[in-house]
């Protein structure tokens, strides 16, 4: 790959000998595309490329290698996993049973002064020997003098030790918030450590990590999403509020966040938003305000928050103006969800159901009712299909239809949800193709679609989610061009090896910001 410098006036970057995949039903494939202005002014053959438009631009021979649309990840949680890449790592890939995170721990509280929080990130119980959550107890063996919180690979569970099940308040006494569950000894009653759908209201009382380490974090992010060809993200964090919003702002314009950057506002925050002039879709060219989150679970027992009560977050939602994003896992909570939605749609509207994991008949026929924008997380099937396997037995065959919703006229849109699945699009592609675990086990292959539905989930439809089709998405006339290189096309080899596919330049709005 070779790049050079003119001199004339014309372009500001032409891209040469690519294999360009647009994305763009009017002209689907190319070899040649120009930018101008930060968006795409032509797309074609490098034969008929005219001369005037090679003048005064930075040339680049891409040498055969495939120019796609930049990857759009439509659901992430930036700051958590900004915070997951400095806390101790206990994922599968590193820890075996127990005693290894204890003794990771162990080592980081060697050189933390006592009393300051150590944060762990990525336990997976089911990947442990034990087959079991860690307890506070071995946690304290870890750290006696410091408050631990071990975060689970999900991020709907954590374990805290002793210092901090006492510096966040949780006794024998302790009745769990509504949603949340907190984990007890069978013989004693007393909390065990384990807290379920709790970060919430433990955010609220734990220190978040300092200024300096949060930019590190931030930064390491930054590098990540850009090293995967990723050009676009979208926060989809609950607790998002007008003080995140503008903490986002400023990481994004002290240049720590590079991609495009939409914020999704916590419903039960939109009226703070409102009170800032904020509306859905507002954008000042440094981020924009993207759909109202809503967390809709059935782990504690019952759903949270109930029917009536999520009817009325949607509905106030659309009063403000903003489409809603619901997370949905269980099958009782995608019905739910989907009843909801289909009763309170409003034209021009494009509500989001973010996951929809559990989709046995009847959830898949309310699906069909609401017709929501479905995003998705293909990654997790290769992360924890094992366990989905074992847990669900035959039912896991309602887990994760790719192609059930891609097929059923629904947008079907992919994401990582970060930190909860590493950033990585082409892993993603891998795993809504082949729906193979890391264990080789396959989870329902019938739920398989092709490597250009892939592509499009992390592409167009991802872009669509967003609210953003018109910008991004496709390399076309007039769109910003936010463009991605590969080592390798990802719709023409075979694919295993789309886990050995590299970016190897990244663009957004006509400039180079990453390069291998």
């Amino acid at each position: 790959m070779q790049a050079n410098r003119d001199t004339a006036n014309g372009a500001d970057l032409v891209l040469l000998n690519a294999n360009v995949i647009a994305l763009d039903a009017a002209r689907p494939r190319g070899s040649a595309v120009v930018v101008s202005g930060g968006r795409i002014d032509w797309v074609g053959d490098s034969d008929s490329l005219p001369s005037s438009m090679r003048a005064s631009a930075n040339v680049i021979d891409c040498g055969g290698q495939t120019l796609i649309p930049g990857f759009i990840d439509a659901h992430c949680h930036l700051l958590a996993y900004a915070a997951s890449l400095l806390a101790v790592d206990c994922s599968p890939a590193s820890v075996s049973d127990i005693d290894d995170i204890i003794s990771r721990i162990r080592r980081r509280a060697d050189d933390t002064p006592r009393s300051e929080w150590i944060r762990g990130a990525g336990y997976s119980e089911f990947d442990l020997r034990e087959k079991r959550h860690p307890t506070r107890w071995e946690l304290d063996r870890a750290a006696p003098y410091n408050p631990v919180r071990l975060n689970h690979r999900s991020g709907h569970a954590c374990v805290l030790n002793s210092v901090a099940l006492e510096r966040v308040g949780i006794d024998i006494a302790t009745e769990e918030p509504p949603g949340g569950t907190i984990a007890r000894d069978l013989t004693t009653a007393e909390p065990n450590g384990l807290l379920l759908d709790m970060d919430e209201w433990l955010d609220a009382r734990i220190p978040p990590i300092s200024e300096r380490e949060l930019r590190d974090g931030v930064a390491q992010a930054n590098q990540q999403f850009l090293s995967q060809g990723i050009t676009s993200v979208a926060d989809a964090t609950v607790s998002n509020s007008p003080d995140r919003w503008n903490l986002l702002r400023r990481l994004k314009c002290d240049g720590l966040i590079t991609p495009s950057l939409t914020v999704m506002p916590g419903a039960a925050n939109l009226d703070a938003f409102a009170d800032e002039g904020l509306h859905f879709g507002y954008d000042d060219g440094v981020a924009a305000i993207g759909h109202a989150k809503i967390i809709l679970t059935s782990t504690s027992g019952g759903l949270h928050p109930s029917p009536d009560e999520l009817r009325h977050r949607i509905d106030t939602a659309h009063r403000h103006g903003f489409p809603v994003a619901i997370h949905a896992i269980e099958t009782e909570a995608v019905l739910a969800a989907s009843t909801a939605l289909a009763a309170s749609r409003i034209p021009g509207l494009r509500d989001r159901i973010e996951h929809a994991s559990e989709c046995p008949l009847e959830a898949m026929d309310a699906l069909l009712r609401a017709k929501p924008v479905v995003v998705s997380q293909p990654s997790f099937v290769r992360d924890s299909g094992a366990r989905y396997i074992s847990e669900f037995g035959e039912d896991a065959r309602w887990l994760y239809r790719f192609r059930a919703l891609a097929e059923s006229g629904i947008v079907l849109a992919a994401s990582s949800d970060a930190p909860v699945s590493a950033p990585s699009p082409l892993m993603s592609m891998h795993a809504a193709i082949t729906r193979e675990a890391d264990s080789g086990a396959v989870l329902n292959a019938g739920e398989s679609v092709t490597a250009m539905q892939a592509l499009d989930m992390n592409t167009s439809k991802a872009a669509y989610a967003i609210y953003r089709e018109d910008e991004v998405g496709a390399i076309a006339p007039g769109k910003r061009a936010d463009l991605v290189l590969l080592d390798a096309d990802p719709t023409r080899i075979v694919a295993e090896r789309l886990l050995d596919v590299r970016a190897t330049m990244t663009i957004i709005g006509g400039e180079v910001v990453w390069q291998a």
